[in-house]
C-alpha cells in the first residue's frame, strides 16, 4: 500500500486513500478547520435569513399600527353630468373596480386585501318636519354602497328600493345618525339639488326614511369611507350644517343621475402586509408615486407611503448597523482561520521538512494540504449553507459570497503551508527579535490609513440602504491599529513588573512576568481584539440606544402620565388628585400656529407661527423628580408669580435669532386662547417636552407667573403623577373635565367629538421599543455579543495554544527543578493574565469608541421617535469588561491544563524541541 502510495506521489497522483489517512491522523485539527468553514456559511447564510425574517415582522407590526384609513388607495371623482350610459351610470363605474386594481404596479396590487366602491350625490341642504322640530340645520348626501346588507343589519324598517317615478326617494340611515338628527322610519325629507344642475333638472327630490341599520362590525373597513355613514359630521363653526350620508338603491341613484344630478364615483382598496416583502420596499413606494403621477383624471388618495418610508428608513439604520457587526465578526472568523491553518501546519512542521528533505518542491507540501483542505473544508461550508437555509425568513443573495468565503477557507492551509515552508525553525527564545523598518512602515501606515478612514467617513456619511464598503472596513482597521498599538506598548510595563519582581522573595512572580513580555503573539491578539471590540459595540450601542428610548419617552410623558384633550375645565386637576394612586396633577396648556405680534394690540411682526406651550414650572419640577425622569426643567420656568414686566420664555433657537432681529428679544407678545401674553426670551432650548422631537418653533411660557385675566387660561391637558394609575379612570376624569367645560358657564358649547386621550409613561416608553425594524436589531444586538464573545474565548485559547509547547517545555524543565504544583499554578495565572487582560481590555476600548466615532452616521435616531442618540460611558461596562477577562482567564488557564495533560512531563524532554 504504502509504495503503491508512493509511486502516485512521484508521478503526480493524488492519493485519495493517503489524503484520508493524513486527515485522520490530524482529526483535531482538521475538524476545527471544518467548523470554522460550517460557521462561517451558516453565518452567510442564515443570518441574512433572520433579518428578513424579524423585518417582515416588524413590517406587518408597523402596518398593523397604522389607522386602517392610512392604509387605503383612494381613486375618486368629482360630480359627473349625465354620461349617456343607458341609464346605468352606477353601474358602468362600479365595473372599474376590477380594472383599476388590474392596472396597479404588481407591488400595489398584491397588497389588496379588500376593495369597495361607492356612488353618491354632494352633500346640500335638507328640510323637513322633524328636523325643524329641533331647530338642525343639516346636509344630506345619498350614496348607493353594494354590500351593505352583508355588512349591515337593520333595527328597524326595511333597506330602500327604486322607488315608481312620481314616488320619494327611499334613503335607510344609520341608527345613531337618525337619533341625532330626530329622524325616524316613515321620516319625510326634501332634498334641494346638490350644486348647479341643468335647467330641465328637478331642484328639489322628496326623500323618505324607509330603514335604519346598525353595523355588524364598526371596524370592517366598509364603513371607514367618507363623509362617514356611521356618524354626523359636527359643524366647523356657528351657522354651518351638520352633514349626514343616507344609502339609497343603486337604481334610484341611477334615477335621479339621468334626471341631471350631478354623481361623484370612489373606488377605494385597502392594503395590507402580508402582500408585501420587506426587502421591496422602495419599489412598493416608488409604485405608489407612480399611480398617484398616473391617476388618469382621477384623484388619488393614500398616506401609506408615509409610514413605510419611516419603515424603510429604521431598517436602512438597522442594516448599517448590522453591516458593522458583521464586519467585526467574518473578520474574526478569518482571523480564527489564518489561527486555525497555522496551528495545523506548525503541528506538521517535521512532516513537510521531511518531504524537502527528500527533494520535494514547496509547491508538493502545498498541494498535499490542498487536496486535504478540498477533502475537509467544502462539504462543511456546503452543510452550513444548508443549515443556515433552514432559519426562518426570505434568503439573501449570499449565494456567491458563501462560494468565495469557503473558496478562501479553503486555500487558507496550502498558503499557511508555503508561508511555513520559508521560515526557519530554529530556537526562537535564545535571540531577541527587534521588529524590522519594513514591518514598523506597515504598522504606522495601518494606524494613518484606520485615522483617515475614520476621518473620511464622518465627512462623506453614508448612502441609506447600501452597505458601504468604508463603513464595514472601519471597525475592522480600527481594531487592529488598536492591536498594533497595545503589542507595542505591552512589554514595557511588564518589563518594569519583572525588574521589580526580581527584587521580591520568590521565583513565581519573575519568571512569569518576564515570560509574559516575551510571549505576545500578533495575530490571535489582533483576532481577540477584533472579537471582543464587536461584543462591545453591541452592548455600548445597545445600552446608548435604549437610553435615548428613555429620553424620548421622556419628551413624550415628562410624568407618569399625561391627559391630552380641547378644553378641559380647571378644576379637573382636583379630582384627578383625589383618585387612588395620584400624587399631584399639573395643568398643561397646548396651542399651534399662533401669531407673534409687537404690542398688545396686535401689531403684527411678520414672523412665522409659534407652538405656545403653557407650564406649571414647580409642578412640573416636582412631577420630574417624582417619576424619576430625564427631563431638565429650565430656570425660567421657575418664576414665582405676581411678577411684573413680561413673562420669561423659553425659546426655540429659530423664534430667538427672529425676535432679535426684529428687536423684540425683550419685549413680544403671543396669542393663545384668545388672549395675548407679553414675554420675554430668557432662555433658549432646541427642545422642550411635550413638543415634537422636530418642533423648531415655539414659545414655552411659565403658567403659575401669567397675569390675571378676565378669562383665565383653560389647560387642554394635565400632567399627573402617582402610583399604579388607572388609565381607564383618569380617562373618566378628563372626559367629565372636557364636558363640564363645554356644557357649563354661560355658553355653552357642543359636546366634543371625541374623548381625551391618556398617555402613561410605561405605555409610550414600550412603544418606543417596540415595533417596527426594532426586532431587527435587536436581534443584531444580541448576537453580535454572544458571537463576540464566543469567537473572542476561542481566540483566547488559540491565544494560549500558539505558546503552549514552549510552556511545556519550561514547565517541564522546572517541575524537574522542583516547582510545586501550587506553584505552577500560580506562575501559569501570572504568565496568561497580562496577555488575556491586555487583549480584552483593547477590544472593549475600541468596542466602546466605535460608536462614538460612527454615530453620527448609523442614523440610529430612526429607533428614538427622532431623539438623537448620545454614546456614553455606562458605569455597567466596567463591570461587564472586568466579568469578561475573569472569564477569559480562567478559560485560559482550562485550555492550556487540558494541554499539559495530554502531553507527559517526561515526553516533551525526551522528544526534543520541535514536540
Amino acid at each position: 500500500m504504502e509504495r503503491r502510495d508512493e509511486q502516485k506521489r512521484r508521478r503526480g497522483v493524488v492519493s485519495v486513500g493517503a489524503v484520508v489517512r493524513r486527515v485522520g491522523a490530524y482529526g483535531g485539527q482538521f475538524l476545527l478547520l471544518a467548523a470554522l468553514a460550517l460557521v462561517a456559511a451558516l453565518v452567510i447564510s442564515g443570518v441574512p435569513r433572520l433579518v428578513n425574517g424579524h423585518a417582515q415582522q416588524g413590517l406587518r407590526a408597523h402596518l398593523g399600527a397604522v389607522v386602517p384609513q392610512q392604509r387605503d388607495v383612494t381613486y375618486s371623482t368629482g360630480p359627473l353630468g349625465p354620461t349617456g350610459d343607458d341609464g346605468s351610470p352606477v353601474a358602468a363605474h362600479q365595473g372599474e373596480l376590477a380594472a383599476l386594481e388590474a392596472a396597479m404596479p404588481p407591488a400595489v396590487r398584491r397588497m389588496v386585501e379588500q376593495r369597495w366602491f361607492t356612488a353618491e350625490t354632494r352633500a346640500s341642504r335638507v328640510g323637513g318636519p322633524d328636523l325643524a322640530a329641533k331647530n338642525l340645520l343639516v346636509d344630506l348626501g345619498l350614496r348607493a354602497v353594494p354590500g351593505i346588507e352583508e355588512a349591515g343589519t337593520l333595527v328597524e324598517g326595511r333597506w330602500p328600493v327604486d322607488a315608481p317615478k312620481g314616488q320619494p326617494v327611499q334613503v335607510a340611515l344609520a341608527a345613531d345618525v337618525a337619533q341625532k338628527l330626530n329622524l325616524r322610519v316613515g321620516s319625510r325629507l326634501t332634498l334641494t339639488a346638490p350644486g348647479p344642475v341643468p335647467p330641465n333638472a328637478p331642484p328639489r327630490a322628496p326623500v323618505s326614511v324607509v330603514g335604519l341599520f346598525e353595523p355588524r362590525d364598526d371596524t370592517d373597513g366598509f364603513w371607514d369611507g367618507l363623509p362617514p355613514l356611521l356618524r354626523v359630521g359636527e359643524p366647523p363653526g356657528d351657522a354651518e350644517p351638520f352633514v349626514a350620508v343616507g344609502v339609497v338603491d343603486a337604481a334610484a341613484l341611477n334615477r335621479q343621475a339621468v334626471a341631471g344630478w350631478p354623481l361623484a364615483f370612489g373606488w377605494r382598496y385597502r392594503l395590507g402586509a402580508d402582500g408585501v416583502d420587506a426587502r421591496e420596499l422602495d419599489q412598493v413606494i416608488d409604485a405608489l408615486q407612480q399611480m398617484t403621477r398616473e391617476a388618469a383624471g382621477r384623484n388619488l388618495v393614500q398616506g401609506l407611503d408615509i409610514p413605510l418610508r419611516q419603515f424603510s428608513a429604521e431598517v436602512d439604520s438597522a442594516r448599517t448597523v448590522l453591516g458593522v457587526i458583521a464586519a467585526g465578526v467574518l473578520a474574526t472568523l478569518a482571523g480564527l482561520v489564518v489561527l486555525a491553518a497555522g496551528l495545523l501546519v506548525r503541528r506538521r512542521r517535521a512532516e513537510f521538512a521531511l518531504l524537502r528533505a527528500r527533494g520535494g518542491a514547496s509547491t508538493t507540501s502545498a498541494g498535499r494540504s490542498l487536496a486535504e483542505a478540498l477533502l475537509v473544508v467544502p462539504p462543511a461550508g456546503l452543510l452550513g449553507w444548508l443549515a443556515g437555509g433552514l432559519a426562518p425568513g426570505a434568503s439573501g443573495e449570499t449565494r456567491w459570497l458563501a462560494v468565495a468565503v469557503t473558496a478562501l477557507v479553503t486555500a487558507a492551509l496550502p498558503v499557511a503551508t508555503l508561508v511555513a515552508s520559508t521560515g526557519g525553525a530554529g530556537r526562537r527564545d535564545l535571540v531577541r527579535s527587534r521588529p524590522t523598518a519594513r514591518r514598523l512602515t506597515v504598522e504606522a501606515g495601518l494606524l494613518v490609513l484606520a485615522g483617515l478612514a475614520v476621518v473620511l467617513l464622518r465627512r462623506r456619511g453614508l448612502t441609506p440602504g447600501e452597505v458601504d464598503p468604508l463603513l464595514v472596513s472601519v471597525p475592522v482597521l480600527l481594531a487592529v491599529a488598536a492591536a498594533v498599538v497595545a503589542m507595542r506598548v505591552y512589554p514595557w510595563p511588564l518589563r518594569l513588573a519583572s525588574r521589580l519582581a526580581a527584587r521580591s522573595r520568590g521565583s513565581v512572580a519573575f519568571l512569569g512576568t518576564a515570560r509574559a513580555g516575551r510571549s505576545v503573539v500578533a495575530v490571535p491578539l489582533v483576532v481577540v481584539v477584533l472579537a471582543i471590540a464587536t461584543a462591545a459595540f453591541c452592548a455600548v450601542t445597545a445600552a446608548g440606544i435604549d437610553a435615548s428610548r428613555d429620553r424620548a419617552a421622556s419628551r413624550a410623558v415628562p410624568a407618569d402620565a399625561l391627559i391630552l384633550g380641547e378644553r378641559i375645565a380647571p378644576d379637573t386637576g382636583a379630582e384627578l388628585e383625589r383618585l387612588p394612586g395620584v400624587h399631584a396633577a399639573s395643568p398643561v396648556l397646548h396651542e399651534a400656529g399662533q401669531r407673534l405680534v409687537k404690542d398688545a394690540v396686535g401689531t403684527d411682526t411678520r414672523l412665522g407661527g409659534v407652538t405656545v406651550l403653557m407650564v406649571d414650572g414647580p409642578a412640573l419640577a416636582r412631577m420630574v423628580r417624582q417619576a424619576d425622569v430625564d427631563v431638565t426643567v429650565p430656570a425660567a420656568l421657575l418664576a414665582p408669580a405676581g411678577g411684573a414686566g413680561p413673562l420669561p420664555a423659553v425659546v426655540s433657537p429659530t423664534v430667538a435669532a427672529e425676535l432679535a432681529d426684529a428687536g423684540l428679544a425683550a419685549s413680544a407678545f403671543v396669542s393663545a386662547q384668545g388672549q395675548r401674553y407679553e414675554f420675554r426670551v430668557a432662555e433658549r432650548a432646541e427642545s422642550f417636552p411635550l413638543l415634537r422631537a422636530d418642533s423648531a418653533r415655539f414659545v414655552v411660557l411659565p403658567w403659575q407667573a401669567l397675569p390675571r385675566r378676565d378669562y383665565a387660561a383653560v389647560p387642554t391637558g394635565f400632567l399627573v403623577a402617582g402610583d399604579d394609575l388607572d388609565a381607564e379612570a383618569l380617562r373618566r376624569a378628563g372626559d367629565a373635565g372636557q364636558s363640564r367645560f363645554a356644557t357649563g358657564g354661560t355658553v355653552a358649547g357642543r359636546e366634543p367629538p371625541r374623548g381625551v386621550q391618556v398617555l402613561t409613561y410605561a405605555d409610550t416608553r414600550r412603544q418606543v421599543g417596540e415595533g417596527g425594524a426594532n426586532g431587527v436589531l435587536a436581534f443584531g444586538f444580541t448576537a453580535g455579543a454572544a458571537g463576540g464573545t464566543a469567537l473572542g474565548l476561542l481566540a483566547i485559547a488559540f491565544m494560549v495554544l500558539a505558546g503552549a509547547r514552549e510552556r511545556g517545555q519550561v514547565l517541564s524543565r522546572l517541575r524537574t527543578l522542583g516547582l510545586s504544583r501550587r506553584q505552577w499554578r500560580g506562575l501559569l495565572l501570572v504568565e496568561l493574565a497580562p496577555p488575556v487582560g491586555v487583549s480584552v481590555l483593547t477590544g472593549a476600548l475600541v468596542g466602546t469608541a466605535l460608536p462614538l466615532l460612527l454615530n453620527p452616521v448609523l442614523g440610529l435616531s430612526a429607533f428614538t421617535d427622532g431623539v438623537q442618540v448620545r454614546v456614553a460611558f455606562e458605569p455597567g461596562l466596567v463591570a461587564a469588561v472586568v466579568a469578561l477577562g475573569a472569564l477569559a482567564l480562567a478559560f485560559a488557564v482550562a485550555v492550556e491544563a487540558l494541554n499539559n495533560r495530554r502531553t507527559r512531563l517526561g515526553e516533551v524532554l525526551r522528544l526534543g524541541e520541535e514536540n
